[in-house]
């Protein structure tokens, strides 16, 4: 930072900082100085603060962080309320032949749909999983990268894969995979072209082959050395449903966590969505290896594929964020409301302290942050981090007789959001995207989605 900075003030706002110690302030400031963090506290900030730009009167509000979300699929977005009763296999037989006529107008279009349905719901960070690649569909993962761009959104792009077809066993049909030579060519030119590992990065790469049931066992290990050798992380779908489970006893003759320990994909740099079908065995050597998980409650329900032990795996050390996932199987598409489906359906089984309001949103922040490797960047408010700021107001109709502001976001229905910096810009004001017009956004993905339906 160089010269004086510009600098926003949020002050008389309720404040959950998601530190380390849980650190909260009935009516607080924060300071934010460019594109950080620059001071945090309760009361009123320093009168002398110099080239304010902007002071925020966030009485009756609560500020957090940004919420980080941990797992999507961003072309969902133009294929949703399709195969609306059948579990995950049914779904993905249903849907992989429309998938395959995406090409990069239509991704470009889902990915303005998905960031900005996240972006409302106060996320300030995504990530994408995208693994569907047909010949001849132009540069997919550069179209979803410049539509979130646009939007202002943190993103950590991943370069998806599918290279076990049917014929050789996989799921999915012949013509929507690739061979893995080209699959990690591809996936390294990404990483050169887009990666930026830099403090305060917009974008990060990841390397993510689909799944174990869509990619080759020597896709698995060719791809885990390539992300160690680049420096990037890795991320698949993992134990998400019973007919998995039993697809890789088959196939592998063990279990997911087993297979992804016998070609490397146990580790700090790795994480896996879902999760759900996980023994004890299993969590421990997530816990053990520093393994991430993305819990996507709303989609596991959707898809009937369980409910995901997360408070053994947050007791074990597990790194635990919340996704979405697909909006073709979580069509509301936003993260905020993921908070309380994470917590209601975590005490499903009986254990009414499962999850607390104040851990679902920390699964939803610092939670997110930690399994996308950016924990020291984002995740709290803390002087010094990055200004991804979610200011939400708590004071109208639905919210005001909550006595707990925590609980108002976590446990009743989402709040407006009042405010929502991302590296210290607004992208939200009053619950309206301020970078894209949304009109916009919504013509284009019905067009988007008409044209591929009719493409099937």
């Amino acid at each position: 930072m160089s010269g004086t900075p510009t600098r926003i003030v949020i002050e008389n706002a309720a404040i959950a900082t998601v530190d380390a110690l849980d650190t909260e302030y009935s009516r607080g400031h924060v300071v934010v100085a460019d594109n950080v963090i620059e001071s945090v506290g309760e009361g009123p900030a320093p009168h002398w603060l110099e080239n304010v730009s902007r002071r925020v009167n966030a009485e009756g509000h609560l500020l957090t962080p940004g919420l980080v979300n941990t797992h999507h699929h961003f072309y969902q977005w133009i294929t949703r309320g399709l195969a609306q009763d059948s579990i995950l296999f049914d779904w993905l037989v249903a849907l992989y032949p429309v998938w395959s006529r995406i090409d990069a107008d239509l991704v470009h279009a889902a990915a303005q749909g998905s960031a900005a349905a996240l972006l409302k719901s106060g996320c300030t960070t995504a990530m994408d999983h995208h693994y569907v690649f047909p010949q001849g569909a132009g540069d997919l993962l550069g179209a979803e990268i410049e539509a979130v761009a646009e939007l202002g959104m943190r993103f950590t792009a991943t370069r998806g894969s599918m290279s076990r077809g049917k014929s050789d066993g996989g799921l999915p049909p012949d013509f929507a995979v690739e061979k893995t030579e080209d699959i990690l060519l591809a996936s390294e030119a990404a990483v050169d072209r887009w990666h930026d590992a830099s403090f305060g990065s917009m974008l990060h790469v990841a390397i993510a082959p689909c799944s174990p049931f869509s990619v080759t066992t020597e896709l698995m290990r060719d791809a885990a050395e390539l992300a160690r050798r680049k420096g990037v992380r890795l991320h698949t779908h993992g134990s998400e449903t019973a007919e998995e489970e039993q697809f890789c006893k088959e196939l592998f003759g063990m279990g997911p966590t087993d297979y992804f320990e016998s070609v490397g994909w146990l580790g700090e740099d790795v994480w896996m969505a879902h999760c759900v079908h996980m023994n004890d065995s299993d969590i421990a050597k997530f816990a053990q290896t520093g393994t991430g998980v993305a819990h996507c409650p709303s989609s596991n329900a959707r898809l009937a594929a369980g409910i995901a032990r997360v408070p053994d795996m947050m007791a074990a050390g597990v790194p635990v964020g919340l996704g979405v996932d697909g909006t073709a199987s979580n069509e509301s598409g936003e993260l905020g409301t993921e908070l309380r489906n994470a917590l209601l359906i975590n005490r499903l089984h009986g254990r009414p302290d499962a999850l607390t309001a104040r851990q679902a949103l920390r699964l939803g922040t610092m939670g997110g942050a930690r399994v996308l490797g950016r924990q020291a960047e984002i995740g709290s408010i803390e002087a010094g981090k990055l200004a991804d700021l979610a200011l939400w107001k708590v004071d109208g109709l639905m919210h005001s007789s909550i006595a707990d502001p925590v609980a108002a976001l976590v446990m009743g229905a989402l709040p407006p959001l009042a405010l929502l910096l991302v590296n210290g810009r607004p992208v939200v004001e009053r619950g309206n995207l301020t970078t894209v017009n949304e009109d916009r956004i919504a013509q284009a993905c019905a067009k988007a989605a008409r044209e591929l339906a009719s493409r099937v």
